[in-house]
């Protein structure tokens, strides 16, 4: 009895011996594979980022450049024709009359030499990191107030600090596409946009008194904007939220995470890589 039991477990050892290579192979061969998909996904992850960041760079040139083009149309061309013609007007006027058209026409060339200046630091999304993020903000509300097609506000709340260049580049983007689809769709009369700074999250919110929407009639309404606006957001760790009723206008929200471990370029390292 004791032999067998003595045989019984040398046999039992010897198949553990001869199995746990075979398992400690599986498990390295196991974790590798895991370890690589990992490698592979965050590379995959960064390069969406990347060729998003790239898009992103396009669209906000491509709408800063339109903006240009009509304020070249709507405001420096006509002022530059008026002085034209003021000019002209002199030729036969008295010498009082003839200095005061040419004063005033060295105004305009002025202040239209200054509209030029300030369009032209726009043509390049850079600004938005010379400027800082809520200045750049600031400005997109002047331009939509001057348009005259809504009265727009905008308030800060708590200590502003630095989000990241690539974020905040998302971040203005994900903002220009809300007011876009305000303007496009809600017609309405005001438009509040509000930045809060707190210390572990920073919210944007977009807010109109427009028609509003049912939520079934969301992606008919606002369609790739919106799905354009998650998917950057997602990329930065941030949210979209868009909360809508007929009659009580919009409200689309974006939530970030702030860190305060953000690389050089202002991603987190666990998100891209």
């Amino acid at each position: 009895m004791v032999n067998n039991n003595f045989g019984s477990l040398i046999i039992l050892t010897t198949l553990i011996f001869l199995l746990a290579p075979t398992f400690i192979i599986i498990y390295i061969s196991v974790y590798n594979r895991r370890k690589k998909k990992h490698i592979d996904e965050k590379a995959q992850m960064k390069l969406s980022f990347e060729s998003e960041l790239l898009k992103t760079q396009i669209e906000i040139q491509e709408q800063t450049l339109s903006h240009i083009s009509q304020e070249i149309h709507d405001n420096i061309t006509q002022v530059l024709s008026f002085v034209k013609l003021n000019l002209a007007l002199t030729d036969n006027m008295p010498d009082m009359e003839k200095r005061s058209k040419i004063k005033e026409s060295r105004e305009l060339i002025a202040q239209t030499i200054n509209d030029l200046r300030d369009l032209s630091k726009s043509l390049s999304f850079e600004y938005i990191r010379t400027i800082g993020f809520v200045k750049t903000v600031e400005i997109e509300i002047e331009r939509i107030n001057k348009s005259g097609i809504i009265a727009a506000g905008l308030s800060v709340e708590g200590a502003v600090y630095d989000l990241g260049e690539q974020r905040e580049l998302l971040i203005f983007r994900i903002f220009q596409e809300a007011i876009n689809n305000v303007l496009k769709h809600s017609a309405a009369k005001h438009l509040k946009i509000s930045l809060q700074y707190s210390a572990q999250l920073f919210n944007l919110t977009v807010e109109d008194d427009g028609i509003g929407f049912l939520a079934t009639q969301l992606q008919e309404q606002v369609g790739l904007g919106l799905k354009n606006m998650e998917n950057r957001a997602t990329l930065i760790g941030g949210t979209v939220i868009v909360d809508s009723w007929p009659g009580k206008g919009c409200c689309v929200k974006i939530s970030l995470k702030t860190f305060t471990n953000l690389s050089a370029d202002g991603t987190h390292p666990d998100s891209i890589g």
